[in-house]
């Protein structure tokens, strides 16, 4: 009795191991197409975070020590009667001020290159249950280049015949933000408010009407 074997088609074969490895590849490419500026964008937010509280740490850290005051910085001259006759800026306390905070801000970004921080992947399904789930993915943050401050002011009314006078500290540097096979630029800009005084009595109105007030478009 003779047996018969049905030969198999080897170019067929061929083709089902292909398919097999395929599909894998395919699904693990698009899975990276989408995931990969989904994680990045997620890296960016939390890195902007990041260095957005280092400045904000940096600069309360750096005026409770050096214990500025509203006084300090600005001479208040009032006339007979109690009103505000002129407003005077003491630039030289205000570029200490600025270039003193500059330095700690830029430390204290720096600090942020050695620490370890971690995306959970499970984010990137966007359900809440999952947030924390599945492997870390490591983010790098990096300084690039200098911190670019400006000292400002503005007025507000503060009630009747009370006026706010407040000083703050505009930010503005970039961050390099790096996540496996990807990297980019992102920028940071944030305001600190300093110090402030409520100014009893009538403030002249061309005090109050300048865009950046007493400082005149910052101090730098």
């Amino acid at each position: 009795m003779r047996l018969l074997f049905k030969r198999s088609n080897p170019y067929k074969r061929m083709a089902m191991v292909m398919l097999l490895v395929a599909i894998p590849l395919a699904l693990l490419w698009y899975a990276d197409f989408v995931m990969r500026p989904a994680l990045f964008e997620m890296a960016r937010v939390r890195a902007v975070k990041i260095a957005t509280e280092a400045i904000h740490r940096a600069v309360i850290k750096k005026v409770a020590d050096s214990g500025v005051h509203y006084n300090d910085l600005i001479n208040i001259h009032k006339d007979s009667r109690g009103k505000v006759v002129l407003m005077q800026a003491d630039t030289i306390r205000l570029n200490q001020l600025s270039s003193g905070v500059t330095l700690t801000v830029q430390d204290e970004l720096n600090k942020i290159r050695s620490e370890d921080i971690r995306i959970p992947i499970g984010q990137l399904s966007g359900i809440y249950a999952l947030a924390n789930l599945g492997p870390g993915i490591r983010i790098s943050i990096m300084p690039v280049g200098t911190v670019k401050v400006d000292l400002n002011d503005k007025f507000e009314t503060a009630g009747i015949n009370q006026t706010r006078h407040s000083i703050y500290l505009r930010f503005e540097t970039e961050v390099r933000v790096i996540i496996p096979l990807k990297s980019g630029e992102s920028k940071v800009v944030t305001e600190v408010p300093v110090t402030e005084s409520i100014i009893v009595g009538d403030v002249p109105g061309t005090y109050v009407s300048l865009p950046w007030g007493v400082l005149g478009g910052g101090v730098n």
